[in-house]
């Protein structure tokens, strides 16, 4: 377990000098402040050797700081400004656990910026791929308004939120996934390794053949002698559509096809809403200008339509109208949404009628996400169980028929 080495002002006034044994930085601050006292400073101690498998266990390829990073760098901050510690020091505790050489270096220029005195939001927006502008904006509200570490916590909230979200939708995604690639890979062997050993029984007889048994035969023979045009075809068709969705109209269009699909409309529909209402209600709440609000709910929506939609709301607030009045025309909202932000509006609760909603439709999007995992389980099991029972039957069947003539 790592060790911090900490510096504390006791009661009687004196300054003493210890370490402490922690999971991360934010726990070995709470647990010096839990022994009384005011925390001055604390920083992991150098590290010691390590053994070889310790030294294994960190090799890993560095792609940069993902969301996760970017919460757990934020969180351990709020526990280490509310125990006292200056941003200065806490950026730089936190550098030096990070296990991510790019990360660690983004958070290290961070703590050299502030020590030169430059604001804290100044200093993350100079890391546009690694912070987004509602992280930026609403660190930079916060300063102005002095409320940095109570805003570090609602941030916190909002990332976690969002990662749940992600996490949950991706996971309803997935499955679906690699059942129909399981069931690909089943009905793949079974044409090129299991109906092969037939073809000898069946050879000479094909007159007598079921169709779907001469189909299958047929599907095997080529599939054994031209699979690299399959490859090839699947690999082009892959290629094809990445670049297609790619582009301003096809990224639109699979944008509109997503909000049709049978079983995913609902989720997704419920999830792009949650996103945008979150994410709106969290900069209001903050104090962030409202077109900037707008502008930044419009990139985070993740879907073309929702994107115009917000960035039409923006052109309409800075035209001195109101919100409701192009979410009505474009309905992409459900109409009691457009309702409640209206009257949000009108009121000046704007921020808490929108976070009450995007809770709303957050439990929607978990309760939906629940329902279509629970309908695709049967469907994937039933659809893979009708592709084997084919394919044995179109086997089966034709051995029956040939018993039968030479009897």
């Amino acid at each position: 377990m790592p060790q911090y080495r900490y510096q504390i002002r006791e009661s009687a006034g004196n300054v003493s000098i210890g370490t402490v044994a922690a999971g991360s930085l934010a726990e070995a601050a709470g647990m010096v402040r839990a022994q009384g006292g005011q925390l001055l400073d604390i920083a992991p101690t150098r590290r010691s050797g390590q053994s070889l498998l310790q030294r294994l266990q960190k090799v890993s390829i560095d792609f940069g700081p993902g969301p996760k990073d970017i919460l757990n760098f934020t969180s351990e901050l709020v526990v280490m400004i509310k125990a006292g510690i200056s941003i200065r020091d806490a950026v730089a505790g936190i550098a030096e656990q990070i296990d991510k050489p790019k990360f660690r270096k983004v958070v290290d220029q961070i703590r050299q910026d502030v020590e030169s005195g430059k604001p804290f939001s100044e200093s993350l927006a100079r890391h546009p791929k690694v912070f987004p502008p509602l992280y930026i904006n609403m660190v930079r509200a916060s300063e102005m308004s002095g409320s940095f570490g109570h805003m570090l916590g609602r941030i916190t909230g909002y990332l976690r939120q969002q990662l749940e979200t992600r996490s949950m939708v991706r996971g309803a995604m997935i499955y679906p996934a690699i059942i129909a690639v399981m069931a690909i890979g089943t009905t793949i062997f079974l044409l090129t390794f299991v109906l092969p050993r037939f073809s000898t029984i069946f050879a000479g007889k094909e007159a007598v053949l079921p169709t779907p048994t001469r189909m299958l035969l047929g599907l095997s023979a080529f599939l054994r002698g031209y699979w690299y045009v399959v490859v090839a075809g699947i690999a082009g068709l892959g290629a094809g559509f990445y670049y297609f969705v790619h582009t301003p109209f096809g990224r639109a269009y699979w944008d509109a096809v997503k909000l049709k699909l049978p079983l995913f409309k609902r989720m997704l529909r419920a999830l792009y809403i949650t996103r945008g209402l979150q994410t709106m209600g969290e900069m209001i709440n903050a104090g962030v200008p409202m077109l900037d609000t707008l502008r930044i709910t419009a990139d985070v929506s993740g879907n073309t339509l929702y994107r115009q939609m917000w960035m039409s709301v923006c052109h309409s607030v800075k035209g001195g109208k109101k919100i409701a009045g192009p979410l009505t025309r474009i309905r992409l909202l459900p109409r009691n949404v457009v309702q409640m932000i209206s009257a949000g509006e009108e009121s000046g609760k704007l921020g808490e009628v929108l976070a009450d909603v995007a809770e709303h439709y957050a439990q929607e999007l978990r309760n939906t996400i629940k329902a279509v995992t629970a309908m695709i389980e049967p469907l994937m099991i039933v659809s893979m169980g009708l592709v084997v029972g084919f394919i044995a039957m179109s086997i089966i069947l034709p051995i029956f028929k040939l018993s039968q003539l030479v009897k």
